[in-house]
């Protein structure tokens, strides 16, 4: 079924635009073409004054009047319904970019082989006879390729089979009678057979090339591996000795706070007991004074006589600490102390 449908869109397609017929008529001899194509083609041969078939050839006089064939035109409809894809998953249309093949009509298939021989390209179906007949035994077939027209002479439009060593170039046999006469030539089988010789050495030095590359690149990607390794061990240490010195600062830091504070309770305590006991003194010292300005303004001249001896002795002060009791200086000291340190500290780690 899948072939019927290929073979009728081959029938349904016109041999001059070679797409798929549009308003189709038949002419006389039974050919089929696109209303437009077939007009256009005799418009061309009207100073002939005869009409012939694009095909065949066949000449008729009149022009024959071009009737659109109705079942051709739904024929082509149902077609275009049934879609290419339709046909058969296995077979593939030539598209742009694609090798299409040389021998198909219509809507041409992608080509499968191209033949260095023939120098033409084939698809599946119109390749079976190079496989079945005897007389395409021999030719060379390889994979389907757009450059067959460089194996061609462009001077004399014949295959290159030659290679002229001598102007290192491949060259047709009339060529070699002709410019590269007396020319060191081989057949090109020939010299391909010698540069496949040196290809294959070429290769084996490349590929010795790879296996050394791939060797640096081992040793390389182990060594990124070592230096990631050792920076990431590296990065960790650091951390820990840092933590570490950090908790070490911080614990001399909570220290030193501690030793300023107890300093600092001490002597503000002893500032406080020594000004407890001025307080005292000077209490007792006013209560005197105003016991001797008492008696100062007395009458009684018994009475102060009596009383001044008591009141006008004035005990000794108490033996009371030096009244520079709290060192300033010595919080100074404790303050330039961690400063040289702190110095210290961040000379070795910037020259370290």
């Amino acid at each position: 079924m899948a072939q019927q449908v290929i073979l009728d869109r081959e029938q349904l397609s016109c041999s001059i635009c070679l797409d798929l017929l549009k308003d189709p008529v038949t002419i006389p001899c039974g050919h089929s073409y696109c209303m437009s194509c077939i007009t256009d083609c005799w418009d061309e041969e009207n100073e002939k004054k005869t009409h012939s078939c694009p095909q065949c050839r066949q000449s008729f006089t009149p022009r024959p009047v071009l009737v659109k064939s109705t079942m051709i035109a739904e024929f082509v409809e149902e077609l275009k319904k049934v879609g290419l894809q339709a046909a058969s998953p296995d077979l593939t249309y030539a598209g742009p970019g694609d090798v299409a093949c040389d021998f198909c009509s219509g809507m041409k298939l992608k080509a499968f082989k191209s033949c260095l021989v023939c120098m033409a390209s084939y698809c599946e179906q119109h390749l079976q006879p190079h496989y079945d007949e005897a007389a395409f035994k021999k030719h060379k077939l390889v994979e389907a390729t757009s450059k067959l027209q460089e194996n061609i002479c462009s001077r004399h439009d014949e295959v290159m089979k030659i290679f002229c060593r001598t102007d290192q170039q491949c060259i047709c046999y009339l060529c070699s009678m002709d410019d590269h006469k007396g020319h060191d030539k081989v057949s090109a089988a020939a010299e391909r057979a010698e540069r496949q010789k040196e290809l294959g050495v070429s290769r084996g030095k490349v590929q010795q090339r790879v296996q050394d590359r791939e060797k640096d690149v081992k040793v390389l990607q182990q060594r990124v591996e070592a230096i990631n390794h050792s920076a990431d061990e590296a990065v960790r240490d650091s951390e820990k000795i840092f933590t570490e010195l950090i908790h070490l600062i911080k614990k001399r830091s909570s220290e030193v706070k501690q030793q300023i504070r107890s300093q600092q309770k001490t002597q503000v305590s002893q500032a406080e007991e020594f000004e407890e006991k001025l307080q005292q003194e000077i209490t007792e010292l006013r209560r005197k004074d105003t016991e001797l300005q008492q008696l100062s303004h007395t009458e009684d001249h018994l009475h102060f006589l009596n009383n001044y001896p008591s009141l006008s002795r004035v005990s000794e002060s108490k033996d009371l600490p030096s009244i520079d009791i709290c060192p300033l200086r010595s919080f100074e000291d404790v303050t330039a102390a961690v400063s040289e340190a702190r110095d210290k500290l961040q000379a070795v780690l910037s020259e370290e």
